[in-house]
């Protein structure tokens, strides 16, 4: 019942870039009434053949929810301890402890470093820091 629920949401949007702003204007979200409007909005455009106006307003919406999200639900790297960075990192990319050994250049190594039995070296931060996109100083 969801389906037909959200096809027929998806029916009654406008189709252009105008009646989209008109009906929710893409702004910076400050609050969680903000976000919750634009995550709904963004629900409602997803997964359907969009047409050019509806996939950039899908985009700028998401651009902001993006950095709403970052900005409010990322752990604050001042308090975080370099394993715990690394695993929540390894939590949001799907990586298991063989994985992050794969990554370090040998298989077995990531449980090592997530066990705390071994250190990470200069040449295992700067591959960290380079597959995950972050500042190297996270991992120190």
């Amino acid at each position: 019942m969801k389906k037909t629920t959200t096809k027929s949401a998806f029916k009654h949007l406008p189709r252009d870039y105008a009646g989209l702003v008109a009906m929710l204007p893409p702004r910076p979200i400050h609050d969680s009434v903000d976000y919750d409007n634009a995550a709904e909005m963004i629900d409602r455009l997803a997964g359907f053949d969009l047409n050019a106006d509806q996939e950039d307003y899908l985009d700028a919406l998401s651009t902001f929810v993006e950095a709403y999200e970052r900005d409010r639900f990322l752990p604050d790297e001042s308090r975080m301890t370099p394993l715990a960075a690394l695993k929540f990192l390894m939590g949001e990319h799907g990586m298991t402890a063989s994985d992050l050994g794969r990554l370090l250049g040998n298989r077995t190594l990531g449980a090592a470093v997530l066990g705390g039995r071994r250190g990470l070296s200069k040449t295992h931060i700067q591959k960290l820091a380079g597959h995950f996109k972050v500042e190297p100083r996270l991992f120190l």
